[in-house]
């Protein structure tokens, strides 16, 4: 969505400068080459399956490093689509055929160049199995027109669905390997790729990758990566101690506890990604298909509680799902700058207007009584939110909502399956269609069958009818109306409930590696789940002098 989308990311960063445990690089020499990423939404423990695209939930992390995808976001460029693996995607007019050229000098870690094949192939992959449309591709055929041209097709206009094409779910793998393969239960233990990275070392508590010499973006400064299982507290005694040089954490009281230490040295920083945490409702099962519920439960979230125990004022989301520091100008005047406060009694009204009531602190009507659940990332240190929203629910309404962390393995499964009441979910996308696509209907499934963009199961005419519009469009004019007019559903009919704004977070210790971006001036986000932008981050770093 060249030029249109808006959308720029969150992103949390860590970077210190010493050596895991202080000590070795993989050949066991000092470690003056290698980089350590400290991940804290993993888990304790790493599985060997390198099938980015099959069904298993447990994946070895930061596959990105290895496997690349035909095009990237930028989001210092408001969330465009740039090429990538591929040298140009052009629609035609009608925006049904999508042209893709596949970048010249291209090739896999096994030296085999990246082909049109290769990239039929891989599109092809969620098409012939629906189970591996991890990314929610909406495009209906491919085929190769020469060896360097392949042609996708769309059976409505996709002028706004052009940024799957840069989703990780979506990468470009080699055909010869993978087509002789079970991809149900195949793990692929020693990926090829085309990325700036192959396996060098894997254990349960350690992946080492070690950067290619011919890769065909560049040369690295540094030779080695290491990922290692950490989480959002013991993260920061590793950065303090610089046994990690990279993290993803986000860290109250960072300016206090580990800038001040050393602030030339120790960074911390956050992105705007155009996104929020919301509370997303499981709209294909009672209570949460009546408007009413979903109304009242919104209209109780307190979430300026919520950014002051975060410790970000002033980040609290408005309605809409689009953040006013990105959408600004895509905004209905009315939304603007507003947060939705609580509002008892106007939820009680409206549970009354959908003929509820509230006993033994469940949800009553007709009969049948309800006690809901509310699903979070156990990892990110959601427990005390989920407590906070919980609280307000049975002081506002009488109502008892049980939290239930999960670790975030497990909660993205529940969540794809529909088995949740309420489950908090990071909402945004490319631009404003990226931000809406997740309520398209046709993505919404049964529930207990996979639904890759639309957990909640969102189904509904004026909805679908309006996004159509926005995907048959190329116009900025028109997309921004289609924009309000999707605004106006949102915060009537409430699909989701945005909570407050979401950034990645950088935090860097500037002592073994310097170069890093920052929100005031970058090309990239240092983000191993963006894989092409983590790509570029690590090659633009130099080593510090000694």
């Amino acid at each position: 969505m060249p030029g249109r989308g808006l959308l720029i990311a969150l992103v949390l960063v860590l970077a210190t400068a010493c050596s895991a445990g202080g000590q070795s690089r993989p050949d066991g020499g000092a470690r003056a080459d290698t980089i350590v990423f400290g991940k804290t939404d993993g888990g304790t423990t790493y599985i060997r399956n390198y099938n980015v695209v099959g069904p298993a939930t447990q994946k070895t992390p930061n596959a990105e490093m290895i496997y690349e995808p035909l095009a990237r976001v930028d989001y210092s460029d408001g969330g465009t689509i740039k090429p990538w693996l591929a040298e140009s995607l052009e629609f035609d007019e009608k925006g049904t055929r999508l042209t893709i050229k596949v970048r010249r000098g291209v090739t896999f870690s096994d030296g085999a160049p990246l082909t049109a094949d290769d990239v039929v192939f891989s599109l092809n992959l969620p098409l012939d199995k629906p189970d591996f449309n991890l990314g929610g591709t909406t495009y209906t055929a491919v085929e190769k027109v020469d060896e360097s041209t392949v042609a996708v097709t769309f059976d409505s206009p996709g002028f706004s669905e052009i940024n799957q094409f840069a989703s990780s779910s979506l990468p470009m793998v080699p055909k010869k390997i993978w087509a002789k393969q079970d991809l149900n239960t195949w793990t692929n233990p020693e990926p090829v790729g085309t990325g700036p990275f192959v396996l060098e070392s894997f254990a349960a508590q350690q992946i080492t990758l070690r950067a290619r010499d011919d890769y065909w973006g560049g040369t690295f400064p540094m030779k080695y990566l290491k990922i290692i299982p950490t989480n959002q507290d013991a993260v920061k005694a590793q950065l303090l101690r610089g046994e990690v040089d990279w993290a993803i954490q986000s860290w109250p009281g960072a300016q206090e506890e580990y800038v001040a230490k050393d602030p030339q040295a120790h960074i911390y920083q956050m992105y705007a990604t155009g996104g929020a945490y919301s509370m997303l409702y499981n709209a294909a099962q009672p209570p949460f298909d009546d408007v009413h519920v979903r109304r009242a439960l919104a209209m109780t979230i307190p979430r300026g509680d919520i950014v002051t125990t975060l410790n970000r004022p002033g980040t609290e989301a408005g309605p809409t799902g689009l953040v006013d520091l990105v959408y600004k100008d895509w905004l209905k005047p009315e939304y603007r700058g507003k947060v939705q406060q609580v509002d008892a009694e106007g939820a009680k009204r409206e549970l009354a207007a959908g003929g509820w009531t509230v006993a033994g602190g469940k949800l009553v009507k007709d009969g049948k009584s309800y006690a809901p659940t509310i699903s979070f990332n156990q990892d990110f240190g959601w427990a005390a939110y989920a407590d906070i929203m919980a609280n307000s629910w049975e002081s506002a309404l009488g109502l008892r909502v049980k939290p239930a962390g999960a670790p975030g393995a497990s909660l993205y499964e529940s969540q794809q399956l529909g088995e949740f009441d309420l489950t908090i979910v990071a909402t945004g996308g490319a631009g404003v269609s990226g931000v809406y696509s997740m309520l398209a209907g046709r993505a919404a499934k049964p529930i207990g069958k996979k639904a890759a963009t639309n957990p909640g199961r969102w189904r509904d005419a004026r909805t679908d009818a309006v996004l159509a519009k926005m995907l048959a469009t190329a116009d900025a004019g028109r997309l921004r109306q289609y924009a309000q007019e999707m605004q106006s559903i949102v915060v009537d009919q409430v699909p989701f409930s945005p909570i407050y704004n979401s950034y990645w977070f950088v935090a860097v210790n500037a002592k073994r590696w310097t170069g890093w971006p920052t929100p005031e001036k970058f090309a990239h986000v240092p983000f191993p789940g963006l894989g092409p932008d983590c790509t570029m981050t690590l090659m633009s770093l130099k080593r510090a002098a000694p």
